[in-house]
């Protein structure tokens, strides 16, 4: 209950009478008063009203309550306004204590923030050169990592998540649609405003040499690359514009699909794809193999195939056009030039 409840509230009791009114069957702790004809519903109500008064005015104070089932109001017994006065108090120090959290975790917010802002300013002072001293890097696709260990490399790609250890270390896993990589950025590398402020999806491009990782650790392909020289390519927008709030784990599927050029960067929706393509791949490979030639039929018609009631119907440029449903009449055609003929759609 605030201080302006409490206020309010206060002004409505009856000074002569100095009574506080609960009645379990109608009384409300949301909308009463505490008088007779607006009475709380618990005694704990009343005694947080008395509770929250000026000392000189509490003793004056009493609390009369109306049971369910009986007529009249009657005194509170000893051991319930004992009962509630407890209550009173340990809601009082919840309160205190949440109060003192709140007051704590924003004190340590605006000091992260202030820190946040110094290492900005800080950061910005930092500038990366490539060491013109190392070997060429080969730029390489991610697949092909494990035939590269050992070189000086180059990989593009974007940042699919990232984790920050310390001051000094940074690892960022990048995607390239052929894999991914775990690249490790160590010193002034993880000092660059563009490290600080990293979010998913922005496009990088990093250098450095592809080793095994360590005994007992474990990176996607079973190496990483210890990077010495990265930068930006193309930066992804975080806040409430980054991908992680835009497609988020749980959002609503129509969300979902009016973003699902982000939802396919997810491993699970790439991995979907993939084995997509897979299965065409061996559809093909059969037909291939058995003398058939692969047809690709128009997907736009201006005549039915099925039944009227399924078209789907849509303007072509002031023409009535439709999907098609089926590609039957178009590989008839082609079978007495092709033989053996098949699509996939």
């Amino acid at each position: 209950m605030s201080m302006q409840d409490i206020t309010s509230k206060t002004s409505q009791l009856s000074v002569s009478e100095h009574v506080v009114y609960v009645n379990e069957t109608t009384g409300s702790d949301a909308t009463g008063h505490g008088t007779v004809d607006a009475p709380f519903a618990t005694a704990l109500a009343a005694v947080t009203l008395i509770g929250n008064m000026p000392e000189e005015k509490q003793e004056a104070f009493k609390v009369m309550v109306q049971k369910t089932g009986e007529e009249a109001y009657a005194e509170i017994t000893a051991s319930a306004l004992k009962k509630a006065r407890k209550a009173h108090k340990d809601a009082a120090n919840k309160a205190r204590r949440a109060a003192e959290q709140a007051e704590r975790q924003q004190a340590q917010g605006e000091a992260k923030r202030m820190e946040e802002q110094r290492r900005l300013e800080e950061s910005s002072k930092v500038e990366l050169t490539e060491d013109a001293s190392l070997p060429a890097a080969k730029k390489i696709r991610i697949q092909d990592a494990e035939a590269h260990r050992g070189q000086r490399v180059k990989v593009f790609g974007w940042v699919h998540r990232q984790r920050v250890q310390g001051r000094d270390m940074m690892f960022v896993v990048l995607r390239d649609g052929t894999g991914f990589l775990q690249c490790v950025l160590t010193d002034r590398l993880c000092h660059t405003r563009d490290a600080l402020a990293l979010t998913a999806e922005t496009t990088v491009c990093v250098y450095g040499v592809i080793s095994a990782v360590p005994e007992g650790k474990s990176a996607p392909g079973g190496h990483e690359l210890a990077a010495d020289y990265w930068e930006v390519v193309g930066r992804a927008p975080g806040g409430d514009d980054a991908i992680s709030n835009r497609v988020s784990e749980g959002a609503d599927p129509s969300i979902l699909l009016q973003q699902r050029h982000l939802v396919i960067r997810g491993e699970k929706a790439a991995a979907v794809l993939k084995v997509r393509a897979h299965v065409m791949r061996a559809f093909r490979a059969h037909f291939d193999a058995a003398g058939y030639f692969e047809v690709t039929p128009p997907c736009m018609v201006q005549t039915q195939v099925e039944g009227g009631s399924t078209l789907f119907e849509f303007d072509y440029y002031g023409e009535p056009a439709y999907l098609t449903q089926s590609s039957q009449l178009y590989l008839e055609t082609c079978l007495p030039s092709m033989g053996a003929v098949y699509t996939l759609a």
